[in-house]
């Protein structure tokens, strides 16, 4: 039994996909203490969009903690945040013709989701938040509330109240209109469902399994939000940050959201970080309803602000959807070549591939650790394998990591053929 058995919880989970123990890694790949090299294309779950140890964010670091920068300032004002502050506005929000007000919460994804299920709530006066089926936003209780994961959810101990969960597009069905399905619960007087405070949703959901939101959908649902005096949630928090080649996943759609969540690659090195950006209008917090001991780490705001130098013209959003071509073409000629059932998604470099034998996915996701290459599944059962990727990853390694999946589908189809014979 090693160290962690011994001693960590039952509850780690990632590790018991991937044994191994890691020691480095620089840009797409990490190294364990046995020196083995493993091909990236997990990414931390989306922290890593820019990769490992990436020198144009590593560098601006390490000055200012030989600088004796300021590392823990509460929400008091800092040069970092005020630097952070200014760069994002200049080269995200005015360029896109957004105007935000900033929020700080605590430091990881689902803070800024329990700020702003309760930002909306004190905004409207009303309760309800409508979420989507296979969502998710969150461990923590008010983010577990709009999580459509049962497994998740049971987590809670307690009821989860005050949400009203609706169907995502294509849930029901490419025959069946979900947004009509919604607008009908908000009009029907007899439909049970209050007029809620918001929705909130991923555009493209990651862990529910790649399901990805057509922009004409997302306008339209833009459309009934304001329509009814709702609030709208984009929840950016994993396919945010260029994951779908947009620094925002709902530009493309052309909506204007009333509040955003951002974490994972916001501070673009992995350290924790989270922002919610709303409407200036809906700034009816009194001062300190809402804090955190970590709300607005110094060090993440170094590293966010360098990571803002990717963004300052358009060529890397373009080498991402350059890439995403790459991509979607290998994964639908390789589902082609294996004669599966199988469905191939996604924007950006975030893919999926769904089998409809729903063990696959997994079988060909530890196939492919075997042969030095990480990637997750997704999806209620686990039946998607997902390809996260940094968005940084040079066109030699995302080719290998394609090859690699592609040869361990291969092995696995082989043997399950074996197997029936």
């Amino acid at each position: 039994m090693n160290i962690f058995e011994q001693y960590e919880s039952e509850v780690r989970g990632y590790c018991r996909t991937f044994p191994a123990v890691f020691s480095s890694a620089k840009g797409a790949w990490m190294t364990d203490t046995g020196g083995q090299r493993y091909l990236d294309f997990f990414a931390g779950a989306g922290v890593l969009n820019y990769g490992h140890n990436p020198e144009r964010i590593k560098q601006p670091l390490i000055r200012y903690l030989l600088g004796d920068g300021i590392t823990h300032t509460l929400d008091m004002y800092s040069e970092a945040k005020q630097r952070f502050i200014q760069r994002f506005n200049d080269v995200v929000l005015k360029p896109r013709g957004l105007d935000y007000k900033y929020q700080f919460p605590g430091p990881t994804g689902t803070n800024a989701v329990e700020a702003a299920l309760k930002l909306a709530r004190k905004v409207t006066g009303r309760q309800t938040i409508v979420n989507f089926t296979n969502a998710f936003h969150g461990m923590t209780l008010g983010a577990l509330s709009v999580t459509g994961n049962g497994f998740k959810r049971a987590g809670a101990g307690v009821p989860l109240h005050h949400t009203s969960a609706v169907p995502f597009e294509g849930y029901l069905g490419d025959d069946v209109d979900t947004l009509e399905y919604l607008e009908a619960m908000l009009i029907d007087n007899g439909s049970g469902m209050d007029i809620p405070a918001a929705v909130i949703l991923e555009t493209v959901q990651a862990e529910g399994g790649v399901n990805v939101a057509s922009n004409e959908w997302l306008r339209r649902l833009r459309e009934v939000t304001e329509k009814h005096g709702i609030l709208l949630i984009i929840d950016d928090i994993q396919v945010g940050c260029g994951r779908t080649g947009a620094f925002f996943s709902f530009e493309d759609a052309g909506i204007k959201p009333d509040i955003v969540t951002l974490s994972k690659s916001l501070s673009g090195y992995g350290l924790p970080l989270a922002l919610v950006l709303f409407k200036p209008e809906l700034d009816v917090w009194a001062p300190g309803e809402h804090n955190g001991t970590f709300r607005g780490h110094c060090p993440a705001f170094v590293t966010a602000t360098a990571a803002l130098d990717f963004w300052q013209d358009d060529s890397f959003e373009k080498d991402v959807r350059r890439k995403e071509k790459i991509v979607r073409k290998h994964l639908q000629e390789m589902v082609d070549e294996l004669g599966v059932t199988a469905s191939v998604r996604g924007r950006g470099l975030i893919w999926g591939v769904e089998f409809e034998d729903r063990e696959i996915a997994g079988k060909i996701s530890a196939a492919c650790f075997e042969r030095s290459l990480i990637i997750e599944t997704a999806g209620i059962d686990d039946q998607v394998l997902k390809l996260l990727p940094s968005l940084t990853i040079e066109d030699e390694d995302l080719q290998k990591g394609l090859d690699i999946i592609s040869e361990s589908a291969a092995a696995v189809m082989n043997k399950e053929v074996a197997e029936t014979e």
